[in-house]
């Protein structure tokens, strides 16, 4: 009996040891299936985290990813023991197509997954700086952090404060360089003020995120870019931008290259960027579908954006003020000393050529000619800012509110040149006129555009507010190029968007814009076509290779420039620096004050 049971004791423990043995190699199995989540670094995450929209106690986080994933978190604080939840929502229209910036692009339009969180950080106090990261969790189960960094509230009035004035990044070859010499000239700044055009095609994913030439929006202004230029000396040089907005609020206005044309998923996204169409001809030509469903409202503006031109990549990407009838297109906001109003004043840019076959904004090619549904419509401007207009109405209240006139600095920011000796000031900025001739039979034989000079929106319209209003700057892009200006009423203009290439500078004496030949109305071949003189530098202007004289512009290939306004003493320095010559000094070449 004693023999058996011990028997039986020795059968209990084996058949103990087996399920043990079991157990464990079943754990170690669904080890090897289901992994356990690791901590990986940013390099996961299509940007870092960047700032938006601060207030007096509060700022937004805001970051992107490929994967929709789970637990998106801010985690802040001296320790690090505050967290918030982020909201997540994947972007409709970003795409990839055989001309994107990427390896193996795919050979036609296609729908890129991206999704974009945002956490409300609240309970701040405008001047301490709190530390902060941003957490997100695959759905495999990988975890992955980004690097540390500070946010802050909007900064009390009286605060000193550094600000990046910049415009037209758009993948350009020198703006890595410029961005990462901001910070190794002037250290960290408080905020960026950028006059639109971001990128080239604003529905194309990779341009904003992962370029493979490594020069992608984001990539320049957080520090994460790979732009290699070629030095003078034969060897080259990789330029990675800076780390500015993970830290500092990034406040845009639109250009024209934040609009995309008529959506299509046959043709390529440059084609459908290039193919805008004005809102009233696209309701006229191309109403929707009378039927149950397209009699909503939200679906009837989708139908009227997919045929005339839409800035939703942009609005979806960045959070803004949504206080004025334009929502993110348009808005105003305090920020220390400075009342920022960003406006949205652009035109689509098309070929200055009279010649017939491409299309232009001077004339419709002949073959076109005789089906208005096919004309382009010359440069015709996206939003209004006539008199009648709800943008002009908004700004008009704008510039007499408490916020505006209390300000230290008053300053306008806007895509198109009010006063510039580049290019794009030419034709007018006014919508383009129509000069039909007909034949025998009267049917349309040609189309022609004209910008009479004394409409151009812009001068007529929008400066004489800025006048009354005692704006201090008005801030601009577009000619890629630096020059600045001054008017009667004392509103400093400046443009200063040489961050890649450049499209020329017209003085008298020197080479001529294009401009149309025999047209009735009047264009403006070289100089300032509102009548301004240009502000020579006062500390070290570049001079003409010839002639060995100051010029009152920088329009350079080689050379890149950003502006810096200091609140504490509202001087506003501009930079030049060569890109092709790492080793040269960066050289402050002008400074003036935007109040005595």
């Amino acid at each position: 009996m004693v023999l058996r049971s011990r028997r039986r004791q020795g059968v209990s423990v084996l058949i103990g040891i087996l399920i043990l043995w079991a157990l464990v190699v079943t754990v170690t199995v669904l080890r090897l299936v289901v992994p356990t989540p690791v901590a990986v670094n940013s390099s996961q995450l299509l940007t870092d985290p960047f700032l938006q929209l601060p207030t007096a106690d509060s700022v937004r986080v805001v970051w992107l990813t490929e994967f929709e994933g789970q637990d998106h978190q801010v985690w802040y604080g001296d320790r690090f023991q505050h967290h918030q939840m982020a909201t997540t929502q994947r972007l409709s229209r970003l795409r990839e197509d055989a001309d994107s910036p990427l390896i193996n692009p795919p050979p036609r339009p296609t729908f890129r997954p991206v999704w974009r969180h945002e956490a409300l950080i609240t309970g701040l106090t405008p001047g301490p700086t709190v530390p902060y990261f941003v957490h997100s969790q695959r759905e495999d189960g990988l975890e992955i952090k980004s690097d540390r960094y500070t946010l802050a509230a909007a900064p009390k009035p009286g605060t000193p404060l550094k600000i990046l004035l910049t415009s037209d990044h758009q993948l350009k070859s020198m703006t890595a360089a410029n961005l990462q010499q901001v910070t190794a000239t002037v250290g960290p700044v408080d905020a960026v003020f950028l006059a639109g055009d971001l990128v080239n095609i604003p529905d194309r994913a990779s341009e904003w995120f992962d370029s493979s030439a490594g020069n992608a929006f984001f990539a320049c202004l957080q520090g994460r870019a790979h732009s290699v230029i070629e030095q003078t000396n034969g060897s080259t040089v990789t330029y990675t931008g800076s780390a500015i907005i993970q830290n500092a609020p990034l406040f845009p206005a639109l250009g024209n290259h934040e609009v995309m044309g008529r959506f299509s998923m046959e043709r390529s996204l440059n084609d459908q960027y290039n193919d805008p169409f004005p809102r009233p001809q696209a309701a006229e030509f191309f109403p929707p579908p009378d039927t149950e469903t397209t009699r909503d409202p939200h679906l009837q503006t989708a139908w009227l954006k997919a045929h005339s031109y839409n800035s939703d990549t942009y609005e979806a990407l960045f959070t803004l003020p949504e206080t004025s009838p334009g929502g993110r297109k348009y808005y105003a906001i305090s920020f220390g000393d400075i009342r920022l109003i960003s406006l949205y004043v652009t035109n689509i840019w098309r070929r200055p050529t009279t010649k017939d076959g491409p299309v232009s904004r001077y004339r419709e090619p002949s073959e076109t000619a005789p089906d208005p549904a096919q004309w382009s419509y010359g440069q015709h401007i996206f939003e209004p800012i006539t008199p009648d207009s709800e943008q002009y109405r908004w700004l008009q209240q704008e510039l007499t509110s408490p916020a505006t006139q209390q300000a230290k600095y008053k300053i306008v920011m806007l895509h198109h040149p009010p006063h510039s000796l580049g290019d794009n000031i030419m034709p007018a900025f006014t919508d383009p006129q129509p000069v039909i001739e007909r034949d025998g039979n009267g049917a349309i034989a040609s189309v022609r555009y004209e910008y009479p000079l004394d409409q151009d929106h812009i001068y007529q319209h929008l400066e004489p507010l800025w006048n009354a209003a005692g704006i201090d700057l008005v801030f601009y892009g577009h000619s890629h190029l630096w020059n600045r200006f001054q008017n009667q009423a004392g509103v400093n203009f400046l443009e200063s968007s040489n961050v890649g290439n450049t499209y020329g500078a017209y003085l008298p004496g020197g080479k001529k814009r294009p401009t149309p030949a025999n047209y009735t109305e009047t264009y403006i071949a070289q100089g300032d076509p509102n009548g301004l003189q240009p502000i020579f530098p006062t500390l070290a202007p570049l001079l003409d290779p010839e002639t060995q004289q100051p010029l009152p512009y920088i329009a350079s290939n080689t050379i890149t420039v950003f502006s810096i306004l200091d609140t504490s003493n509202g001087a506003i320095s501009s930079y030049r620096f060569d890109t092709t010559d790492a080793a040269s000094p960066v050289v402050k070449f002008d400074e003036f004050a935007l109040t005595p």
